[in-house]
């Protein structure tokens, strides 16, 4: 893979769940915010969003069908070893909100969030 790619869910979809009620995912929103403060940085990855329901056919053909959460970080082969939380053949993948933004930090020089 030559750039990294950032997997986020859509907003505005339903869960069965809980009829007659509409979601965000709060980390893909956290992670859509980001894009649009840091411009320069989104244009270096691939941004990638899908649709709430699995089976999540774009993500199991890449990282398999155990790793469909999402927001994931599908890592390019020049990524520094370390920053995966995860593999699948010779993917690499981070899929934790913090460890994503440690990475985008590491990757593209954006500053850290505050603790």
């Amino acid at each position: 893979m030559k750039r990294d790619k950032l997997v986020i869910l859509n907003v505005n979809f339903q869960d069965p769940k809980y009829p007659g009620k509409r979601f965000y995912c709060w980390h893909c929103i956290l992670l859509e915010g980001l894009l649009a403060s840091f411009p320069k940085m989104a244009a270096k990855l691939d941004v990638e969003r899908i649709s709430w329901p699995r089976p999540r056919t774009a993500l199991i053909d890449i990282v398999g069908e155990s790793n469909q959460s999402v927001p994931i970080l599908i890592l390019a082969d020049d990524a520094p070893a370390g920053l995966e939380t995860g593999k699948h053949g010779d993917i690499r993948f981070i899929d934790d909100k913090d460890a994503i933004l440690r990475a985008l930090t590491v990757r593209y020089g954006i500053p850290y969030p505050h603790p």
